[in-house]
Order: structure tokens, then C-alpha cells, then sequence
């Protein structure tokens, strides 16, 4: 119950007691909280206030607001490690979550100069250019596009869309491992596209990693960049 006329605004008691309920148990990871508008007759306050008292516990990590669908308590955030050796679904399958990949694109394209510098080929040869969404435990965090040399992996597209399996594919192109030579991470703002596909405000910055791995003699076998939802990913960089 709300005290009035104690000095203490209403939306901080309100916050104070959904703050509460989280910490004790009865709201857990991942549920969703009563509808503002529930949540105003159960204190009996307009939605204003509610929203205010919902703004702050957002700002403060407690929980995350999703457009048309409500306001959830925050899940523990994903800890991904980057290292020598970097691996999608194994990262997600060690922290006890369920991997998923979400292929959107799978075409062969020219290089462009960026590209082509960190695959040491040509301007303009042909690479393919793989774009996909991947997911833990059905929600989306990251939307990455992956380059690859077309000379190393003809037919990639074909071979892809049926293995679904980057590491897969290599492997039936005779390249049995490789590494990372080098990830370079910054924090932007995403575009439209972007937001889009990663299911987040643009107003939300995301993680951007610039990545060139290799095959064990040396030779980059692929460029990626990938863009992670800052909210549900923290990278973790192991030497």
C-alpha cells in the first residue's frame, strides 16, 4: 500500500516495491510484470506515474522494457569470451544456454576494399558473404555478416545452407580448424536495419566486433563483423 503525504513521491514508493517483489522472489528472471494498467489499479495511481517508477527500475538494470510486449525482469547477462579460439554455440553451451542461428543471407558478392584488405585478397574478387542472426534461448543477441574467400570455398553458399555450420563447412573444404588472428571491439550506435534485426531500440548501442580468423598455416579463412545487443552481451576478452 501507498502512504500519501509522507514526502515520499508516489512512483518511488511504487518502484521501491516492485524492486521488492524482484528481489524476494516473486517476480524471477524473465517473467513478465502486471500491464500498467494493472499495475495502476493495484496501486491506484494513473499510468504516468507507473511508467516512471517502470523508467527507473529500467535505468537502474532491474528490468527491460520491449515495445508492444511489456516490461520483464532482467535475465543475468551473457558473458562472451573471445579468445584464439571463438566459437558461437560453444560459448552459449558452456553458460548452459541454448545456441541458435538464424541464416538471412547466403550470397557470393565482390570485395570491398576493407574486405579485401583483411582477407589479403584483391578489390573486387569474389567472396561469399554469409549474414546471419544468432539467438540464446529463442532471443535474439547478436546479427553478424561473415566474408570468405570464394577461390578457398567454391559452391560455400550450396554447401552452407545444407551443413548450417560455419566450422561444418570449412571442415568440408579441407580446413579442419581455425583461430582467431585478431578481434577488434568497439560500441556504436546501430542503424535501422540493425535495431531491426536485433530486435532493440535505436537509441540502444550495440557491441561491434571486427574479427579475422585463419586457418593453422596462416592464411585468412574469414572476416566477420558482428554486432551484439548491449544489453543481453558483455564480452569477455581470455588472453
Amino acid at each position: 500500500m501507498l502512504t500519501r503525504g509522507t514526502g515520499v513521491a508516489l512512483w518511488r514508493q511504487i518502484h521501491a516495491s516492485l524492486e521488492a517483489a524482484i528481489a524476494s522472489g516473486r517476480f524471477g528472471p524473465g517473467d513478465r510484470l502486471p500491464s500498467e494498467n494493472d499495475l495502476s489499479r493495484e496501486f491506484g495511481v494513473n499510468r504516468h506515474t507507473i511508467r516512471r517508477a517502470l523508467s527507473v527500475l529500467e535505468e537502474d538494470g532491474r528490468i527491460r522494457v520491449e515495445q508492444g510486449r511489456g516490461s520483464f525482469v532482467r535475465e543475468p547477462v551473457i558473458h562472451y569470451p573471445v579468445s584464439r579460439r571463438t566459437r558461437f554455440s560453444e560459448n552459449l553451451s558452456r553458460q548452459r544456454r541454448t545456441p541458435g542461428n538464424i541464416l538471412l543471407a547466403a550470397v557470393d558478392a565482390e570485395a570491398d576494399p576493407q574486405v579485401a584488405e583483411a582477407l589479403r585478397i584483391e578489390s573486387g574478387e569474389v567472396v561469399t558473404r554469409i549474414t546471419s542472426a544468432g539467438e540464446a534461448d529463442g532471443r535474439r543477441i547478436s546479427y553478424s555478416t561473415a566474408f570468405f574467400p570464394k577461390t578457398l570455398f567454391p559452391g560455400m553458399v550450396r554447401v552452407y545452407r545444407e551443413l548450417k555450420s560455419v566450422t561444418r563447412t570449412m571442415e568440408h573444404f579441407g580446413v579442419a580448424d581455425y583461430a582467431r588472428r585478431h578481434t577488434r571491439i568497439i560500441a556504436r550506435m546501430p542503424t535501422a536495419g540493425e535495431a531491426r534485426e536485433l530486435r532493440q531500440p535505436r537509441s540502444r548501442p550495440v557491441l561491434v566486433t571486427e574479427s579475422v580468423n585463419e586457418d593453422p598455416s596462416g592464411v585468412p579463412v574469414e572476416f566477420g563483423v558482428c554486432l551484439f545487443a548491449s544489453d543481453w552481451v558483455q564480452i569477455l576478452v581470455e588472453s
